[in-house]
């Protein structure tokens, strides 16, 4: 059989395995024939354009399926414009991802957007899902630099918008120019009868700037659905067509070298009258065939799910053993809860939760963060909270409070996202550092202040890395950059206050690193310190038994990791005090904002 004939071989080989699931799944939810043999066809098309170099990438992936569990895995997520300029920029710098232990780079939201930075929604407003945004490159330049990553082991994660498109998208612009089937695509309404009963059920995303889920506009006399934002289209997933389309554009990003597809929004992706419109049954349906469209096309790509719920709502995006739907999954609500942590010094909440989330299935991959581009939402387990007084919107107001350096005696500078008289439902923003203290004490020039908030700083990342799960760094956070309060002069930023943490690299900054006298460098290597211990000891390893213990004290946090024979006791002090953990009758002494790795521990 010639070269082409086993290309064909291997893509029906891989399609037989899943085409009796595959074809249910379509035809349960569309049963539309003719649009299961399109989605076919495009599979095939994708398959045969896919490169060489990435088929290997494919053939090496499969041979090791769970690489992504490695201890090695360390990940940061960046802006490319504010990390580099762009993506030319970004390949510059990757001897830096490998001096800060990196194989895993988020680019967030880079293809083509409004050019109004106020409509691009930081990039989440797609135009183009098949060109970058100019001023940061080309799609040449985009497999350049996934070719460059490859090279040196490191996996290139992008965003993939799946819930809407721009109105300057093709789509959107034919469908405003009446266009029957382009208004398909998304949902168009002539008068208010059905968007008034979606709206009966239909939560608001963001009701303080963005009231409601449809937008009437005046030039073509029509309400559209628009979730996010009125300049953000819903995609009609009841149209097979946007199925088949949506699926096509991610398999084409596949095909520029990206590694890890992000799922923006996903669990908003299926919308039907009488429900939330969140989280429904065909939302799982998707995910899993677009899991499927992968694995037959591309298997070394990975789908990580922005679901960003409560446990209870998260873990079913991971689907089965045998039948998995996204790959990896952000650990939202752990994020949260440690930072409420931080403000009560009191790790109960925090505890309870990992026991939560103790017993998934080792193909469940957590994504562990301390901050991302998006603001620090309080969702939290108030019926838990609520045994030791603390009231949902009393509690919030403390958290806010403290972290925006209003409650007395805190050292935190943060500012506060889509805050309200009305809703009382503020989330904050912030970076790592200023969150932590660090810009108040050097403001006091209180050298006292400043050490503590770097072991606080310090003691929250070990605590990241200790989790079950790929740690992420958020580019800036380890050389412990300060909020960035210039995008209040910024036209087109100051209405988001998310751009307080969103600042450029300062890579003058980045050179203190090597300047033991610095703050930066004191942050730093500490941090890649702990990035090397966690690299070379496999206890660290994802598929490890991580579990929470009890310390005898509920201002220290105390996490077991177990592998292979080997075990780990981790313990983090989450107070400004001296405080005594007891473990099993052994007694560790902690520091204030101290912690311990202690290998070996037998309890």
């Amino acid at each position: 059989m010639n070269r082409k004939g086993n290309k064909r071989s291997r893509f029906d080989a891989r399609l037989e395995v899943y085409y009796d699931e595959l074809r249910q799944l379509f035809m349960d939810l569309y049963h539309d024939e003719e649009a299961f043999e399109y989605f076919l066809d495009m599979l095939r098309k994708n398959f045969r354009e896919r490169k060489k170099t990435l088929k290997d990438v494919d053939a090496r992936r499969s041979a090791h399926p769970d690489m992504h569990h490695s201890n090695r895995m360390m990940g940061m997520m960046l802006y490319t414009e504010n990390f580099a300029g762009d993506l030319n920029g970004v390949a510059e710098k990757l001897e830096y991802f490998k001096e800060c232990g990196v194989k895993y780079v988020h680019l967030m939201p880079l293809l083509d957007a409004p050019e109004d930075s106020a409509r691009s929604d930081g990039g989440y407003a797609v135009s183009d899902f098949r060109k970058v945004k100019p001023e940061l490159g080309t799609m040449e330049d985009l497999e350049k630099l996934t070719s460059a990553c490859h090279r040196r082991g490191i996996r290139v994660c992008l965003d993939f918008v799946m819930n809407h498109t721009s109105d300057e998208h093709a789509w959107a612009k034919a469908a405003r120019d009446g266009d029957p089937l382009a208004q398909s695509r998304y949902f168009f309404y002539d008068n208010w009868d059905i968007p008034r009963q979606y709206e009966e059920t239909m939560p608001q995303v963001f009701p303080e700037t963005a009231p409601g889920n449809f937008t009437y506009f005046d030039d073509i006399g029509k309400i559209v659905m628009t979730t996010f934002y009125p300049f953000q289209w819903d995609l009609n997933y009841g149209n097979p067509l946007v199925f088949n389309d949506m699926t096509d554009n991610l398999l084409y990003l596949a095909n520029r070298g990206v590694d890890i597809v992000r799922l923006d929004a996903v669990p908003y992706i299926w919308k039907e009258l009488g429900t939330s419109c969140r989280n429904l049954p065909q939302v799982h349906t998707l995910v899993r065939m677009m899991n499927i469209a992968c694995r037959i096309v591309c298997p070394s790509v990975l789908l990580l799910g922005e679901v960003v719920m409560e446990p209870s709502k998260v873990l079913p995006y991971f689907g089965t053993e045998d039948k998995p739907e996204c790959d990896m999954l952000y650990n939202v609500t752990t994020m949260a809860t440690i930072w409420h942590t931080m403000a009560t010094r009191d790790v109960r909440l925090l505890r309870h939760q990992l026991q939560q989330i103790e017993n998934v299935p080792s193909n469940c991959i957590f994504q562990n963060y301390l901050r991302c581009h998006d603001d620090i939402g309080w969702g939290l387990d108030y019926g838990f909270l609520g045994q030791y007084g603390m009231g949902e919107a009393s509690h919030k107001k403390y958290l806010n409070d403290w972290f925006t350096g209003k409650y007395y005696g805190s050292p935190a500078r943060g500012e506060l996202y889509n805050d309200s008289e009305w809703l009382r439902d503020a989330r904050l923003c912030g970076t790592t550092a200023s969150l932590c203290g660090v810009e108040a004490a050097l403001y006091e020039k209180n050298e006292e202040a400043l050490q503590r908030a770097i072991d606080a700083d310090v003691m929250l990342h070990a605590c990241m890395l200790t989790l079950r799960g790929i740690p992420v760094l958020y580019s800036g956070d380890e050389i412990g950059m300060l909020n960035d309060y210039d995008y209040h002069n910024d036209p087109g930023k100051q209405a988001d206050s998310r751009n307080i943490h969103r600042g450029k690299m300062d890579w003058k900054k980045a050179d203190d690193r090597f300047d033991p006298s610095t703050v930066t460098a004191r942050i730093f290597s500490e941090i890649k310190k702990l990035i090397m211990i966690r690299k070379y000891n496999d206890v660290f390893h994802s598929d490890a038994h991580v579990y929470p213990v009890d310390t005898g004290d509920n201002r220290v946090l105390g996490i077991i990791r177990e592998y292979e024979g080997k075990r780990l006791l981790g313990l983090f002090n989450f107070s400004p005090d001296y405080v005594n953990a007891w473990i099993d009758g052994g007694e560790y002494n902690m520091k204030p904002y101290g912690f311990r790795w202690i290998l070996n521990v037998f309890y």
